[in-house]
């Protein structure tokens, strides 16, 4: 069977009845119930709360995939209803990025092309490339996550030849000075 109709058209008593028979509806994508939480303008804050209450109790593991493939839906979901100042949304982030290290390392995934982050995204309006989606290692890679622990492959390129340049200065100087003497 299949819903027919955009979840954020749903009452509160619609979602909890496709909640509850998920497994029935083909169509049933639990990233467009959250993200329909949001965006559903019938429901009061109440409403919203409750229904996102309700849908943890069976996508909670889902739910918390999120934080990996849609970190702006995870934060909009989570933090429903309540204010959060510029130091509680740093805080958050920090959260974020290093929950999303631990799923990466708990599930033994090595790349990180997850829904957002598997496509360009500049935040040019006029790019050619916005919303194609890219190859991990890629330089269109703009809005790739990144860890504090990553290495910086292109510094430590120029730091060899750095090294390199100054060794070959350094036999250079130690000639001049053996040529003098």
């Amino acid at each position: 069977m299949e819903i027919g109709q955009k979840f954020n058209t749903l009452t509160k008593d619609e979602y909890f009845f496709y909640i509850d028979n998920y497994k029935k509806y083909k169509d049933f994508n639990t990233l467009g119930l959250y993200r329909s939480i949001i965006e559903n303008e019938k429901l009061t804050l109440n409403d919203k709360l409750a229904v996102r209450d309700y849908s943890h109790r069976i996508f909670k593991k889902t739910f918390d995939f999120l934080q990996l493939k849609d970190p702006e839906t995870f934060v909009e979901v989570e933090y429903l209803g309540t204010e959060t100042t510029k130091g509680d949304e740093r805080r958050i982030w920090d959260d974020i990025r290093k929950n999303q290290q631990r799923i990466l390392e708990d599930k033994k995934i090595k790349h990180r092309n997850f829904g957002n982050y598997s496509k360009h995204l500049c935040g040019i309006d006029t790019c050619v490339w916005n919303g194609i989606m890219i190859r991990q290692g890629s330089w269109l890679v703009e809005s790739n996550m990144h860890f504090d622990g990553d290495k910086n492959k292109y510094a430590a390129k120029e730091k060899s030849y750095k090294r390199r340049s100054d060794r070959k200065k350094e036999k250079q100087i130690i000639g001049k000075e053996l040529g003098n003497g």
